[in-house]
This record gives structure tokens, sequence and C-alpha cells, in this order.
């Protein structure tokens, strides 16, 4: 007869062969937070940056199967549980995709421009968030 040890090897060695021992974990852990999140206490509003990058990463955390953290980023940030349309976001972020583009995240193609840019010399000037959102300035 098994010992309880050899019960609790065996079931962790078929979890982690099936690939779903990193499913529960993740698992776990979003319903401990979102058991734990004090509902109580009110977000600050979801700024029209913020929204563009969690859906950024939403989309790139759904292509490469991560679920769960999707799932916590949908939970923590208040982001919409419906993600936004893949054409609202690439026009927002003036993008314009071939068909190739369209079969992996919007991020995937940002980076790429940036690291294939071929002005290799000269450097992308980036404004803080203070610049975009202060109003009376030609961001």
């Amino acid at each position: 007869m098994a010992t309880i040890t050899e019960l609790k090897c065996a079931l962790r060695e078929t979890l982690e062969s099936r690939g779903v021992l990193g499913q529960l974990k993740a698992r776990i852990r979003a319903e401990v937070f979102s058991a734990l999140d004090d509902q109580r206490e009110p977000r600050p509003p979801l700024s029209h940056e913020n929204l563009i990058i969690n859906e950024l990463i939403r989309e790139y955390l759904e292509f490469n199967k991560y679920r769960y953290t999707a799932s916590v980023l949908t939970a923590e940030s208040g982001q919409p549980e419906v993600p936004l349309d893949r054409q609202f976001l690439a026009n927002e972020l003036k993008v314009t995709e071939d068909l190739s583009s369209k079969s992996v995240p919007l991020l995937y193609g940002l980076v790429s421009h940036f690291v294939n840019s071929s002005d290799k010399g000269g450097k992308v000037f980036l404004r803080g968030a203070a610049a975009i959102n202060t109003p009376g300035t030609d961001a």
C-alpha cells in the first residue's frame, strides 16, 4: 500500500506531466486574490491610456494562453470584461496592419517595429503621462 507521501508525489508528477499543475496554481492565486480584493475601496477611474495599455497586455496574455493572469488583470484593473475591438486599438495607436500582423497581438507588432526600425541611429522621444493628459499641451 502506498504512503501519503508517495501518493502526493505521484499526483504532483501526473499534474506536471499533463501541464495542469501550473494552471491550478495560477487559478488558486486568482481565487485568493479575488477573495481578498476589497470591493469597498473604490478604484481610480481607468484613464484612456491605461485602458489601451491594459488591452494590449490582455491580448498578449490571452494569445500566450496566460488566461488566469489575464483574468487577474481584468479584475484588478477594472478593465471591461469584454475585450476592446482590435481595429479600435489599432486606430487609437495609429497603426496600420497587414494580413500577417493580424495573426499576433498588437504588442508584438509594436515591439517589432521599434526593434527592427531602419533608423538605427535615431531614438524615439517618449513623453510622460503628464504631457499626454495635461490640457493645453500640444500632445
